[in-house]
């Protein structure tokens, strides 16, 4: 029976037959194991799967010596989820047959849609509107499918379980990719890893990612999420998993592909999709506390670091070596991760030169080799550390000692001690030894990294997400990303009015009243009114023309500067009207804008733009050769509130100078924060009216003095991108 159109992201709950079904249906099903049909059957019977297994095969009576059934129509009982392992000219029919039986979910392995062609585009458009329609949930096409390892649920065909299937653990895995995903599951596999909840989307017909991380922020059974992605389609459900995800203390690692125009080119040929800009996903994900990956194996570092589930409450690293040269290196990678190498008190460094006289002891602490003679050593270091260091984390470099069959049960037991009297410490360990013996460190409770630059990096992400948790998330009725009406309210709506008179002057009161603050100015049409004008403002002023059609006032000499004189003013916009006139004598004319001259402060840029997939980003960074050569910006979806503005603000590499340098003065950097947080809300309250906004320069005078818009534009969304109710007349 039909239904309204339900679209994707309204209720997670609905995607609980792609992860816990109770029953099973293979379409397609193959008697034998090896095949794409084949091998969901043999991984379901394998894990232990106790729901009902039904193999759809109009030409076999038995497949894995499972009753089969002629269709899906003739199964007897109801069934939760559906798998589709069909040429994909009969996926259509096939998908439309699951609805009209009233399956809940449907997985299609099925390759040949949006991502070869036209008519391939055309089926999978057909399997989305019948998901729409009826409510069935369809994953892919062209997927891996999914698995919950719990239940010995696995709905894939991968074959990266062919010797064994994922137990069960902390760890989830959202992947739009299933080569990916298979990769992500076998590499956990080796490194004994356990996986709860994996699910590969493919093309995303309709169940996409965004909706899989948030079933998982919200899932009692997942602990940290790990994501794959090429291109987010749904960025409200994104940004509402992100949410989720935060207020439940769940870390999420994404490894989001797509950095440069070659891989945002190959990111659209694979799914069918167009990869965002780089720079808006990196904001998002900063401003959300992800933390975004540079490779697979970060990816699984940093998640199993999270599944480990201690964050130090502070930045300061201690360090304790067997070799001053890893010491001074885990130094390096500490300061360029953000942490703190911070000195031991003079007291306990006192107490360690006791024990080592020819070590070095403020921190890094190199115990020598020593401490490989006399284990002992190495515990009072670490407990003096622990103890007077103030360190949030100790990472220890063992060299190859483990490895040693003399050394492994010592140091292990050494280890332990020390973390049975500081359970609550994150204590991680670097050394090159057997696997077998890496585990037993890791199951006695302790992170271990071959390489100490990637337990630096490691480290550094637990801090990263200890300071996102501790920081929470917007009350209700202030600014939120999610852009609800209760958190812009208060915030300035454009009206059609407004929208179809816009130039510069229009755009500075409208910013003005949202509490992004101009100078006062007035709008003029002769020389007698400049004189006055110039007179009542105070002199030396500027002039510019206004017209909606002149963008670039300085290319016709539509600019002024430095008037001395009321007189001057007078002259100078005679001219600049004669000017205009003769240049460009279609245009529409305004007047001309007076406005007093600004000296001092420091010249930034602020704007917006309208992501088409997240909607309006708020952008930041100093003026001149820092945007337009260096690309020293920052971005942050709007709305958000000061303190997300002020982590915008020192986000740009030339924040020093805000912060002043070389004698002079501190900026206003609370007024600046204000007008971005301000710019924020009044975007997110008009994302459906304007598309840009450009305000440049933005002063920032010194400390105390405030800041000021001497420039800004507005413009405006074309009316065919408008919702109906807000069109201008």
């Amino acid at each position: 029976m039909k239904q309204d159109e339900i679209l994707p992201g309204e209720n997670p709950g609905a995607l609980n037959a792609l992860f816990e079904p109770r029953s099973v249906a293979i379409i397609g099903a193959s008697d034998d194991a090896a095949r794409i049909g084949g091998r969901p059957i043999r991984y379901l019977r394998q894990a232990g799967y106790s729901g009902a297994i039904y193999p759809v095969n109009p030409n076999r009576d038995t497949v894995q010596g499972l009753p089969a059934f002629k269709s899906i129509s003739t199964i007897p009982h109801a069934v939760d989820l559906a798998i589709l392992a069909l040429p994909s000219e009969q996926v259509v029919e096939a998908v439309a047959a699951c609805a009209e039986k009233g399956v809940k979910a449907v997985i299609v392995f099925s390759s040949g849609f949006a991502e070869t062609d036209e008519e391939g585009a055309g089926r999978q458009n057909a399997i989305r509107q019948i998901a729409r329609q009826s409510g069935m949930r369809v994953l892919g096409p062209n997927c891996l499918g999914a698995f919950n390892s719990a239940t010995g649920f696995f709905g894939t065909f991968t074959q990266a379980f062919d010797d064994g299937v994922l137990p069960p653990g902390p760890i989830s895995i959202a992947s739009q990719s299933g080569a990916c995903g298979g990769h992500l599951g076998y590499l956990c596999k080796q490194r004994g890893i356990g996986i709860q909840y994996w699910i590969t989307t493919g093309n995303e017909a309709d169940v996409d990612i965004a909706e899989c991380i948030l079933w998982m922020a919200s899932s009692p059974h997942v602990k940290v999420i790990v994501v794959y992605a090429e291109a987010i389609r749904d960025g409200a459900t994104f940004i509402r998993a992100l949410e989720t995800a935060r207020r439940h203390r769940k870390p999420v690692v994404m490894l989001k592909v797509g950095r440069s125009d070659s891989g945002a080119r190959a990111a659209a040929s694979h799914t069918g999709a167009l990869a965002g800009q780089d720079a808006v996903y990196d904001a998002i994900l900063r401003q959300y506390g992800v933390f975004r990956a540079d490779s697979i194996e970060q990816m699984l570092d940093i998640a199993v670091a999270c599944a480990h589930g201690v964050f130090p409450p502070n930045r300061r690293l201690g360090i304790v070596t067997v070799s001053g040269g890893l010491g001074v290196q885990m130094s390096d990678a500490a300061e360029a991760c953000g942490l703190e190498v911070g000195l031991l008190p003079v007291e306990a460094q006192a107490r360690i030169k006791t024990m080592l006289p020819f070590a070095a002891v403020a921190n890094p602490i190199d115990v020598t080799a020593q401490a490989i003679n006399d284990l002992t050593v190495i515990d009072r270091c670490l407990e003096i550390a622990l103890t007077d260091g103030d360190y949030g984390a100790i990472v220890c470099f063992l060299t190859s000692a483990p490895a040693a069959s003399s050394m492994t049960e010592p140091l292990l037991q050494a280890f332990t001690d020390v973390h049975r009297r500081f359970p609550e410490r994150l204590i991680v360990l670097s050394f090159a030894a057997p696997s077998a013996v890496v585990r037993r460190f890791e199951q006695a409770g302790f992170l271990v990294y071959e390489d100490v630059n990637r337990a630096v990096k490691a480290i550094a992400a637990l801090a990263s997400f200890a300071e996102t948790f501790a920081s929470s998330l917007p009350a209700p009725g202030s600014p939120s990303p999610a852009g609800t009406e209760q958190s812009t309210r208060s915030a300035l709506r454009v009206t059609a009015a407004d929208l179809a008179s816009l130039n510069e002057h229009v755009a500075k009161n409208l910013l003005a009243a949202a509490g992004i603050p101009a100078l006062p100015e007035r709008v003029i049409r002769d020389a007698d009114q400049a004189r006055l004008a110039a007179a009542e403002l105070g002199c030396p002023v500027a002039l510019k023309i206004l017209s909606p059609d002149i963008a670039h006032k300085t290319e016709i000499g539509g600019v002024v500067l430095n008037l001395p004189t009321p007189d001057a003013a007078a002259s100078a916009a005679m001219a600049l009207l004669d000017r205009v006139a003769t240049l460009r004598p279609e245009a529409r004319l305004t007047g001309v804008l007076v406005a007093p001259m600004c000296t001092g402060g420091i010249e930034t840029i602020c704007g917006v733009f309208r992501d088409p997939v997240f909607g309006p980003m708020v952008m930041f960074g100093l003026g001149g050769v820092y945007v337009e050569v260096l690309k020293d910006v920052a971005f942050r979806l709007a709305p958000f509130d000061e303190d997300e503005a002020l982590s915008m603000v020192r986000e740009i590499r030339g924040y020093a100078i805000l912060e002043g340098t070389r004698g002079s003065p501190p900026a206003d950097i609370g007024a600046l924060t204000r007008a971005l947080s301000a710019l924020s809300r009044f975007a997110a309250t008009n994302r459906d009216t304007i598309a840009e906004i450009d305000i440049n320069p933005f002063v920032v005078m010194p400390q105390g003095q405030g800041a000021l818009a001497l420039d800004a534009l507005i413009v405006p969304m074309r009316p065919d991108e408008m919702p109906h109710a807000v069109k201008p007349h």
